[in-house]
């Protein structure tokens, strides 16, 4: 899967079913590939244009399913 079309899918918190927004960034192990978290941005983009928000920092281990459109997480 390619970067671009995992920032495109909208991550839902099942805890509380809420969507938590889209992909904008992700950390990986340079050495094996591998993703180690998912940052989704709180808020929508006007209000992290104007104010210090910080991110949902989503480690791997939270992520349940990535599925066609959505990216299902227990956090």
């Amino acid at each position: 899967m390619l970067f671009s079309e995992l920032k495109c899918k909208n991550v839902i918190n099942l805890k509380d079913c809420k969507v938590l927004g889209k992909v904008s960034d992700l950390e990986f192990d340079e050495r094996t590939g591998c993703i180690h978290k998912l940052y989704v941005p709180r808020g929508n983009k006007w209000e992290n244009l104007f104010k210090c928000r910080d991110d949902y920092c989503i480690p791997y281990r939270d992520i349940k399913q990535i599925g066609p459109d959505v990216i299902l997480v227990d956090i």
